[in-house]
This record gives structure tokens, sequence and C-alpha cells, in this order.
């Protein structure tokens, strides 16, 4: 069973409706106790990061005990960013910690938020993005990106103006800037590699 985060800063339902076109049997989590059944756990994300952190806080604990013990978990768009240590958008505020690193803001003469579709540069290999290849098209919304102090965590990057990490990985730790709920088919087989780590 695969649990999704419900702190109100999230598109759950478009998730839920994805993890079940590829056979997963999900849930959302209203309370931090229901983590301790879920098999893995979805963190989605949108808004600002210090909003998102101060409606995580009562998850917080529960987040770290259930990646201590080996559940996969998968933070989506905002869901990425979070498990960072800060974020330049609100600078005093703490994040999840469980990558070290920041996230910073598009600078220059890009639009910002970075909208739409883009292309997957893909730098090491990962269960997440298994039969991925480069190039294919995910759908972003945002104005930061992450930069992990440890680089061997980058998976995929895209080009905005900058390469910036488009998706992290770590043992049992993955997430993603772009939305795969968003992404059609191609988002689809992310979603279905995730369920799959679930089951394992």
């Amino acid at each position: 069973m695969i649990y999704i985060i419900d702190y109100g800063a999230g598109n759950l339902r478009s998730i839920l409706n994805g993890l079940r076109k590829v056979g997963a049997e999900a849930k959302i989590a209203d309370e931090p106790r229901m983590l301790k059944e879920a098999d893995a756990i979805i963190l989605p994300g949108v808004g600002a990061f210090g909003d998102a952190m101060q409606k995580l806080s009562g998850y917080k604990t529960a987040i770290v005990d259930a990646v201590e013990s080996g559940k996969p978990f998968l933070g989506l768009c905002l869901g990425e960013q979070v498990i960072f240590d800060s974020s330049e958008e609100s600078p005093s505020v703490a994040g999840l910690g469980l990558f070290e690193g920041e996230c910073k803001r598009f600078r220059g003469r890009l639009k910002v938020p970075h909208m739409g579709w883009n292309t997957l540069e893909i730098t090491k290999d990962t269960p997440l993005l298994s039969g991925i290849k480069d190039g294919e098209f995910y759908y972003f919304v945002h104005s930061y990106y992450v930069v992990p102090k440890d680089k061997s965590v980058i998976a995929a990057k895209t080009e905005y103006g900058i390469r910036f990490p488009s998706v992290v990985s770590r043992g049992n730790i993955h997430a993603t800037q772009f939305h795969p709920e968003k992404s059609g088919e191609r988002g689809l087989a992310i979603l279905k590699n995730f369920v799959g780590m679930s089951k394992k």
C-alpha cells in the first residue's frame, strides 16, 4: 500500500489516479500515524517552501522514521525541494534534511516560473528511471531548483538557462522536480517504477 501525504499542499487526486492506473493500491494519509502502515510514501507539493514546512511540522518525525526504516519515498515538485536543508524562498525555515543542500531561485532573463514541458538528461542509473531515455518530456512548474551538496544523488538534469537537477535518488529516497502525474505515459512509467520498489 502506497500512502500519499495530505498536508494541504499537493495535487492528491491526480497522483492517486495515476497510481491506480499502473495497478497500485494507494491511499491518502491525513494523519502522521498512518505512515506506519505504508509500504511506500509519496510527498507531493505545490506552493511555497515555508508554508509547506509549516504544514508538514506534524509529519516530520513520521517521515524521517519511515525513511530510516527503509520504506521507499518519492517527493514530487515542492516535495523534492523540502527534502533538502533549506531554500532561498524561506531562508529561516528548515527543510526535512533527508539530503544535504539548498534550493535556489532561477535568475537572469529566464521567465519564472519554469513552466511547461522539458526534457531529462539522465546522469546515473536509478530504479526510478528504469526504461526512461534521455530526451523524454516531463511537465514542470517551479521557480526554485535543488542544489545538492552531494552531487552523486543527482540522477537526471534539465536545461533551463542552467542545467539543474530534475531527479535525485539515493537508496530508498527519490524525488522529481517535475510532475509525473501530469506527464502522460512517461510520467506513469516513473510511477510504475516506484510502485515496483514498494513491492520488494
